[in-house]
Parts: C-alpha cells; sequence; structure tokens
C-alpha cells in the first residue's frame, strides 16, 4: 500500500507537470477556520497568550490568495483536517489534492478532472465512458423528487428509506440529507458520475447563476471523489455567505466561526476568474485497491 500511494502521488505530479501547472505550499496551521455549518474544523486550545489557530480543513482560501497575486495556475498536495469526520469513508486527517486553473468555468474543469481520475484509477476500475448528469436529473432518479420540494416530501423520502431525521433540521439541511442517504449511494455504478448545477443554496464558495450554483461533485460507487467550483470572485457576497453561516451555526447550537478577513482581502484586491477543484486522494486509493475502508490505505489510521 505504501508503493501504491507514492505511484498515486508521483502520477499526480507527473500530470500537473505535463500541463504546467505550478505545485505550491500552504499553511496547514491558519488564524481562521471555516464557517460552514457541516464541517467543524480542529483548533488549539489558545490561553491568552499564544492565539487560538485552526489546523485548515482544505487550503482553499490560502490558495485563492495566491491565485489573487498573481499566481497562474496551482496546485497542491497536502493534509487536512476534520473535527468529528471518523469512520469506513473518513479519517479526521486526510491527503488532499487542490488545484485551480484560471479563466476555466466548472464545466471546462470536469473535463480535466475526468482524464486524471481515469489516469489514478486505470480502466481496470472504471469504465471509458463517464457520465454527466445535474443535481435535479440525480435527485429525480434517486427519488422521484425535485429539489424543490417542500420539507414534508423530503421527509418522506427519508422515511420510505428508512433513514432517522435528525432534530431541528431546516428544508435544506434536509435536502442535503436525503441526497447523501437517498440519492448519492446509486451514483458512478462502475463508472465516474459528475453531478452539475447544484441549488444554488449549497453553493458554497461557488458563483451562481439562474437559480443553480457552479459547483459539481464526482462519484464512483456512491463514493464522494472531488468537490469543485467556478470560483465565486465577489467579496461583497462572499462575506454575507459567511455570515449566513454563522446563523446557521448559531441556529444549530454550534460555535461561530470568525470569517477569513485575508480572503475576503484577496477577493477584494481581485480574484482572477477561475474553477478549482479538491480530490480526496485516498479515497482515490481506495477506489484503485477495490477496497471498502479508508483506514486500509493508510500507513496509521
Amino acid at each position: 500500500m505504501l508503493g501504491k500511494r507514492a505511484r498515486l502521488l508521483a502520477a499526480v505530479r507527473g500530470f500537473f507537470a505535463t500541463r504546467s501547472v505550478l505545485e505550491v505550499e500552504t499553511p496547514l496551521l491558519g488564524a481562521t477556520g471555516v464557517t460552514d455549518r457541516s464541517i467543524e474544523s480542529l483548533r488549539t486550545a489558545g490561553d491568552g497568550t499564544l492565539p487560538v489557530r485552526y489546523l485548515q480543513t482544505s487550503p482553499e482560501y490560502a490558495m485563492k490568495r495566491l491565485l489573487a497575486d498573481g499566481s497562474g495556475d496551482i496546485y497542491q498536495v497536502c493534509k487536512a483536517f476534520r473535527d468529528g469526520e471518523a469512520g469506513r469513508r473518513h479519517n479526521p486527517e486526510f491527503t488532499l489534492l487542490e488545484w485551480y486553473r484560471v479563466g476555466w468555468d466548472h464545466h471546462r474543469l470536469m473535463g480535466e478532472v475526468d482524464a486524471l481520475l481515469k489516469e489514478l484509477l486505470g480502466a481496470a476500475v472504471l469504465e471509458p465512458r463517464s457520465e454527466r448528469v445535474t443535481y435535479a436529473e440525480a435527485f429525480h432518479a434517486g427519488v422521484g423528487l425535485s429539489p424543490d420540494a417542500g420539507s414534508a416530501e423530503l421527509s418522506a423520502a427519508l422515511a420510505s428509506a428508512g433513514v432517522a431525521e435528525p432534530g431541528e433540521t431546516d428544508r435544506a439541511g434536509l435536502l442535503d440529507l436525503v441526497f447523501a442517504t437517498c440519492v448519492q449511494p446509486k451514483l458512478g455504478s462502475g463508472r465516474l458520475t459528475f453531478v452539475f448545477d447544484y441549488p444554488a443554496d449549497q453553493a458554497a464558495l461557488a458563483k451562481t447563476r439562474d437559480g443553480v450554483a457552479g459547483r459539481f461533485e464526482v462519484f464512483f460507487d456512491g463514493l464522494e471523489l472531488a468537490n469543485g467550483f467556478h470560483e465565486l470572485t465577489d467579496a461583497v457576497e462572499q462575506r454575507s455567505r459567511f455570515e449566513n453561516d454563522n446563523l446557521a451555526r448559531t441556529a444549530k447550537g454550534l460555535r461561530t466561526v470568525a470569517p477569513d478577513e485575508s480572503l475576503l482581502a484577496a477577493l477584494e484586491h481581485g480574484l482572477p476568474d477561475c474553477a478549482g477543484v479538491a480530490v480526496g486522494l485516498d479515497r482515490v486509493l481506495m477506489c484503485a485497491s477495490r477496497l471498502v475502508d479508508i483506514a486500509d490505505t493508510l500507513a496509521f489510521p
């Protein structure tokens, strides 16, 4: 497994070397965490002398600061950290590949993600032809509903699937839960399935247009491998999303997280139009090795 991981990392670096994409490094320890209500950062205690610091859930914010400073196309292979995520498909410390293409949108980036994953996984694992479907198409195929369905319909879908509904969940939370438990397991059967045009309230850091987000995810045998955006470049809109995230965190009884002012300053300075994506390399290694537990890919799970 150590050998397989080393060959995978070499293949990743070779892929980007032939495309003249620059490898960069950014800090793992940062002054801020993420406001996303579904992701928790690991943090230091802080003691009045040393400030609280956060292990980064992805290198996205720092890489966007490099892009705003004129780096051009960049990629990074690094460790990322998330609190409260452990199981067959999650490890609190994991290996992430993230890259950005200046002047690209998410549709063009999907093509490059497809090429990379096919190279890493190989014909023995994947069917040669990938699939692209909208979120609405995938949702309807999975549960026979539109993503615009009301809370009662979404709750009924969960009940039909035998999924327990958590208390105090808003409609957006129900929609996400239905997708994760009833739709996602059916995606990517033997091949890569790209799902795009996510609902605007699931845009995260992606641009929105005509009521949908410029966002995509990639699935193989029901496992999410990648999450990509046509990146939001508007600092005012990004600040508003951070504020809304914190309102949602408060409603869930979670600690609020200060917005990353350095990222917002970079957006104000001018982030070039670009698309970016994060790929979980441990999960790719799981698929390439036909394993079902992420621990089996790690030297120190």
